[in-house]
């Protein structure tokens, strides 16, 4: 059995020197969007690369069609695990808005809390970091490491790369471990450590609505000549009912209802719904009748809106009936649903809405299935218990109503569940201007990862 305490008291004492690191590797301007910035993510990798090596693993900077993994392993004796971060990160714009330099990081006081502020503190450097540094404090009390480490760090989360995939599927035999560790999640709250068991799938579609061959004047062709925002508009409020349910045939195929221990788990959590909305400026749910605002946005499949555009939408009024209307809509899958089943379903109810004389052009902007976690296997259980110890508190197994397309590829091509345990809090103001991570969170989630380390090797 791992003797933890002494681990914990090394992280203590290194605080300041782990805090030194992460400010100097959020002053690396790892811009993945901008090819002006690919020096940048280059000089980022070889930085954790060597970080990584000095530590005793074995590491390397992996050469990609674009922006280069970080690829490292250590051996130990207990269960194999991987471990999942990135360290690219979004563009700063608008420069204006930020309070300091992004690529500054430092540590500040707001609102009575101690947080680091700079691009990446919290997605996804900060949490990356918090890993490494549980490792780093391991070996040096140590010399060795509870489990089996293999690490890789990819530098095209923010730009929707395929590199890591494609490195994946040609070398299933180095990546596959027992099980995966991804950090890019948030605790519950501040106090409350948590989980991540459940990812929703995605489908993205867009489509154009095609009627006359050039917009028409209103008062000559009014009413008789079919109006393409009209026609799309129809349609697209068809795909739910009174009830808030979607109205594609077959949609609900796959859909499970969630077990009664689990809503009894989150009935504990300390979620107030009308503050959820209230937050927006909102107040009435507005998803499936009889759900709980917890379970629409973890646990049931939506269809959503995003943009519908068409016609004369600049300054001033112009009478005309527009030949196209064009829309954004997404859908969020749980469960077994089949995304290609879902936009086949999709596509065929916006064509039986249309006119004889009208026709729709539709592009697919991309496809996920939903993943759940098995929590009833005992690695679950093991880290669920090592993060409750260090935050004195039970952590939650939560949903996520968002998608990470990597957890899917875990499974998919290296057949290995996820364990999402990740320290960012919903104000961390990721992807935005001031950007920060809570002191709190870092410390602690680096304290949270050697115990887990521990437990899962126990």
């Amino acid at each position: 059995m791992t003797d933890i305490a002494p681990v914990l008291a090394r992280l203590d004492a290194d605080r300041d020197a782990a805090l030194d690191r992460l400010c100097t590797l959020v002053g690396m301007q790892s811009i993945s969007t901008d090819p002006a910035y690919a020096g940048e993510c280059a000089r980022t990798a070889e930085w954790l690369a060597e970080d990584l090596s000095a530590m005793g693993f074995a590491a390397r900077v992996q050469k990609t069609a674009g922006h280069p993994l970080v690829i490292a392993h250590h051996e130990g004796p207990g269960p194999h695990v991987l471990f999942y971060g990135h360290y690219d990160v979004q563009p700063v714009d608008p420069l204006e808005l930020w309070h300091r330099d992004p690529f500054d990081a430092a540590v500040i006081e707001e609102d009575g809390r101690e947080m680091i502020v700079g691009r990446g503190t919290s997605d996804d450097k900060g949490q990356v970091m918090t890993f490494l540094e549980a490792c780093r404090a391991h070996l040096a009390v140590h010399g060795a490491l509870p489990c089996k480490v293999s690490i890789v760090l990819e530098g095209e989360e923010e730009s929707n790369g395929d590199a890591l995939k494609t490195f994946l599927a040609a070398n299933p035999a180095e990546m596959t471990a027992d099980l995966a560790l991804v950090c890019d999640t948030t605790m519950w709250n501040r106090n409350t450590p948590a989980i991540t068991t459940m990812l929703r799938g995605i489908v993205t579609e867009e489509i154009t609505v095609r009627g006359a061959t050039r917009d028409l004047h209103s008062g000559f062709y009014g009413s008789a000549a079919a109006n393409a925002n009209h026609v799309l508009a129809a349609a697209l409020a068809g795909l739910h009912d009174a009830s808030g349910r979607v109205t594609l045939r077959g949609f609900y195929d796959g859909v499970p209802e969630i077990s009664e221990s689990l809503r009894a788990q989150w009935e504990t959590l300390d979620f107030d719904p009308a503050g959820f909305l209230g937050g927006v400026g909102l107040s009435v749910p507005a998803g499936e009748a009889g759900r709980s605002v917890l379970e629409q946005v973890w646990a049931r499949p939506t269809a959503e809106i995003n943009g519908v555009s068409g016609g004369y939408t600049g300054t001033g009024f112009k009478t005309v009936i527009p030949a196209e209307a064009h829309a954004k809509v997404s859908f969020r899958l749980v469960g077994d649903q089949d995304p290609d089943a879902v936009r086949e379903s999709f596509r065929d109810h916006i064509r039986s809405a249309l006119p004889a004389d009208c026709e729709a052009v539709f592009t697919a902007h991309g496809g996920a299935r939903a993943i759940s976690m098995p929590t009833d296997k005992p690695a679950f259980e093991q880290a669920r218990r090592a993060l409750s110890e260090e935050w004195g508190r039970e952590a939650a197994f939560i949903g996520c109503g968002g998608s990470i397309p990597i957890v899917g590829d875990f499974r998919r091509i290296l057949g290995m569940d996820t364990a999402l345990i990740g320290f960012a809090l919903e104000d961390d103001r990721i992807h935005s201007p001031n950007e920060k991570y809570d002191l709190r969170s870092f410390t602690g989630g680096m304290r949270s990862w050697a115990r887990v380390l521990a437990a899962l090797a126990d």
